[in-house]
């Protein structure tokens, strides 16, 4: 990476967390390397004389002081970097996929995106896994109450999550249908209207919910396992779970593996997969997190392997 130059579209920077973001550690490790960094929103983006440009700011030193920046005077065209990272956050709303188009039109004109537009438009991430249904738990996907019924009727517990959520934000376990319960499927189907996903619980996720980073097509060696803590039954670390770093299986390499194959013939070639045992439950391609825990933990450099591969 050294005299390159990385462009990071990100949430704002006041917002990312240095001792967890991995889109921190990404620009720590091209400083690292001598590469520059740069920054902006989405709403920095804009197609200006004929070209796509991006108001910036240069981070000088990502390592020590990664909320400081000096503003470009000039609006700079994308592919005059070398890379640029598309990090936002979901959700993926009309201004993140508004963002991707540009991002497209930016790739005609020579910017080389990661992860590719393209694949970002194309895939949601819970719908995504279905490709890979083998691995799956029992999944339907869903916004009518009768096909609620015949679901529970077929597990004791089930859970209901919306298809663009994250951070398990509006995930819930059902036991049992209750009138409140409904209530929440009717909600979060905005009245039977919206599609959402429902599962089987699996009580294996108090083993470990293992986020899998999945780079230039091969799953990394280590893996995050998060585990719910007190009663929840929440595993994300954005819900209070907590991280630990492990070894993944052969199971894991396996589905990692052929989840790879797909991932490099769509332009990714940074992706989270999540498995609960044995199971694959979702692929993360928009902001794969989880890097930094396992740096941390393992003293393995998931993000170092990734710059050596692109």
């Amino acid at each position: 990476m050294k005299d390159t130059a990385s462009l990071f579209i990100t949430d704002s920077l006041d917002s990312l967390n240095p001792k967890k973001d991995t889109s921190i550690l990404m620009m720590e490790e091209i400083s690292n390397q001598e590469g520059k960094v740069f920054q902006c929103e989405m709403k920095d983006l804009r197609y200006f004389e004929q070209i796509v440009q991006a108001n910036i700011v240069e981070i000088k030193d990502p390592i020590s002081t990664p909320g400081v920046f000096t503003p470009i005077d000039q609006s700079l065209p994308l592919k005059d970097f070398n890379y640029v990272f598309m990090r936002k956050d979901p959700p993926v709303d009309d201004d993140f996929m508004n963002a991707l188009h540009l991002l497209s039109q930016a790739e005609l004109e020579g910017a080389n995106v990661i992860n590719r537009p393209a694949a970002l438009q194309k895939f949601n991430e819970k719908i995504l896994a279905l490709r890979f249904s083998a691995w799956m738990p029992d999944t339907k996907v869903i916004c009518k109450e009768a096909d609620l019924k015949n679901f529970k009727d077929r597990h004791s517990t089930i859970i209901l999550k919306p298809l663009n959520g994250m951070g398990g934000e509006l995930i819930y376990k059902f036991e049992e249908l209750t009138s409140k319960n409904f209530e929440i499927f009717k909600s979060l189907t905005n009245n039977f209207q919206t599609m959402v996903m429902v599962q089987n619980f699996l009580p294996e996720i108090y083993e470990g919910d293992y986020r899998i980073l999945i780079i230039h097509g091969e799953p990394f060696p280590i893996a995050l396992a998060r585990f719910p803590q007190g009663d929840s039954f929440k595993a994300n670390l954005a819900a209070g779970g907590k991280g630990q770093s492990r070894e993944i299986n052969s199971v894991q390499r396996k589905v990692g593996k052929e989840v790879g194959k797909l991932l490099m013939q769509e332009g990714v070639v940074f992706a989270g997969i999540d498995m609960i045992g044995d199971y694959l439950t979702e692929i993360n391609i928009t902001s794969p997190t989880g890097a930094r825990e396992i740096l941390v933990q393992s003293k393995q450099n998931p993000i170092q392997q990734l710059l050596e591969s692109l």
